[in-house]
């Protein structure tokens, strides 16, 4: 069974709304163009993405992606995704890592073509067609797809580096990936375990376990590592530094972000909009983030409301 038969009219018609374009025989892969590719190819690259600050690579062209898009393990409140399409593991065929490769950077290039109707520097949107760094994280958890290791090695063969995205639930598929991407990012909401379970929801048993199992994997990985903590008020911001700081220093990875809840897509009926932190708010955690665990701030980004701490 195809798994886009997993959505039903309405939720593929919002999904195509969204801007995502789902493609390949078997409909579980998507991209979509994040707003800061766009920002760079209509500016210049005057305004980017704070990765592009952090780490380097180019915003517009970033390949913004998902082999999983209806498929998680969680089902977490702060969550922007529409959770009514999640399915916790994958039925029927799925395409092979090739596909999806070769069909996301045809698919990103379709949708790049709409921007030639609005200011834009050609230069940029030129390059914009020929990716360098490709995002497995748009949608769904990634380790849920069986052939990840094949799709990063796909896109190393096209000369791209890979950033994944996990939310750290299949510590078996991380510890066996081969090749590795060029950085890895563990999402880290929770600071304890009842937080975990009230919050994040998972779909199998001992997922706090599962967690704590991808955070003492992440010291020997081999590649550069993130810990993301997505915090938003009356939630997991207040008094919870000592906590997140514990499991940080179990991870030891090369850098954190600490990055503000955003009150976008679905998750605007699950939190409000109070809920998202100020850029000076998200700061003054990292400070204190910092003074816990010895991590030098080392940038920030008052647009996206996020820092860099780095070991």
């Amino acid at each position: 069974m195809p798994i886009l038969n997993m959505l039903n009219t309405d939720q593929q018609k919002r999904l195509q709304e969204a801007d995502y374009r789902v493609f390949g025989a078997h409909g579980h892969s998507a991209v979509k163009l994040c707003h800061w590719c766009k920002e760079s190819i209509k500016t210049g690259e005057k305004r980017v993405c704070y990765k592009q600050l952090f780490y380097g690579i180019k915003s517009h062209r970033c390949l913004q992606m998902t082999p999983c898009l209806p498929l998680c393990n969680l089902r977490c409140t702060h969550c922007w995704r529409d959770h009514s399409y999640f399915r916790p593991a994958p039925e029927g065929a799925m395409d092979s890592a090739k596909t999806i490769a070769e069909g996301s950077i045809e698919a990103q290039r379709k949708l790049l073509v709409g921007l030639g109707g609005v200011d834009h520097s050609a230069v940029h949107l030129k390059e914009a067609m020929e990716p360098t760094n490709a995002a497995i994280s748009l949608d769904g958890e990634p380790t849920l797809y069986p052939y990840l290791s094949n799709l990063i090695a796909e896109y190393q063969k096209r000369k791209m580096t890979v950033f994944l995205v996990s939310n750290g639930m299949r510590p078996d598929v991380l510890n066996t990936l081969e090749p590795l991407p060029y950085q890895l990012y563990i999402s880290l909401t929770s600071p304890n375990q009842i937080f975990f379970e009230r919050t994040q929801h998972p779909i199998a048993p001992a997922g706090w376990s599962k967690l704590l199992e991808t955070l003492e994997l992440l010291p020997n990985m081999g590649c550069r590592t993130v810990i993301r903590l997505t915090l938003a008020k009356n939630f997991n911001l207040d008094n919870t530094v000592a906590d997140f700081a514990k499991l940080i220093l179990k991870a030891s990875p090369s850098f954190i972000e600490a990055k503000a809840f955003m009150p976008i897509g679905a998750s605007r009926s699950r939190l409000p909009f109070e809920a998202m932190p100020s850029h000076d708010e998200i700061l003054k955690f990292s400070e204190e983030l910092s003074k816990e665990t010895g991590y030098k701030l080392a940038g920030e980004s008052p647009p996206s409301r996020v820092t860099l701490l780095k070991r």
